[in-house]
């Protein structure tokens, strides 16, 4: 099974590297930012399954990171930690993102629910899931592989793979410029 890809989102050294190390213990691929503007170019530069966001955040807090890529079309599921416990702070998490934690928290409890947002949005592959099958043919992710009409099998460069998968995860929606280079070529 792939790992889901998630991006954590901390400022702090000892709880960032403390929730890196048990993420990756449950079998996540984790990425880290420090800041909200490092939070944006890793959001923008790549594909998420999940984010944990910090709110309080050096240079743009993380609800208007999430705000602001909410805006540019990025449905990522987040689920926020923050100190900030008011109501206010708490609606604007919810409405923002898709889950909020208040800090201090317990790490069952955080697991608990980013497995629960990964799984609910379906965001993250299962197992046997790479493979798109069409009427005609099908596109096998990780073997870098299609196959076409007759079973002729054609052989696909590693950004080709990610292009086309891109492209299926977002049927029926409009694609950027942007997206397609942040996931093929990994700008």
């Amino acid at each position: 099974m792939a790992s889901a890809r998630i991006l954590l989102v901390e400022d702090e050294p000892t709880l960032r590297a403390t929730l890196k190390l048990n993420l990756e213990m449950e079998g996540y691929a984790v990425t880290v930012a420090q800041t909200g503007p490092e939070a944006l170019d890793r959001l923008r530069g790549a594909h998420f399954d999940a984010v944990i966001m910090d709110v309080m955040l050096p240079g743009i807090d993380g609800f208007n990171v999430i705000e602001t890529i909410r805006l540019e079309g990025n449905k990522v599921p987040v689920l926020f930690l923050t100190a900030r416990m008011a109501t206010d702070d708490r609606i604007r998490g919810l409405r923002v993102g898709d889950d909020h934690l208040g800090k201090p928290f317990d790490l069952t409890e955080l697991l608990l629910r980013l497995g629960k947002l990964v799984a609910r949005t379906g965001a993250h592959q299962k197992e046997g899931s790479d493979t798109f099958t069409f009427s005609d043919g099908s596109i096998n992710f990780s073997a870098f592989e299609a196959v076409g009409r007759n079973g002729t099998t054609y052989p696909l460069t590693q950004r080709e793979a990610l292009l086309l998968r891109l492209l299926v995860e977002k049927a029926g929606e409009v694609v950027s410029r942007e997206e397609i280079l942040a996931e093929s070529l990994g700008l």
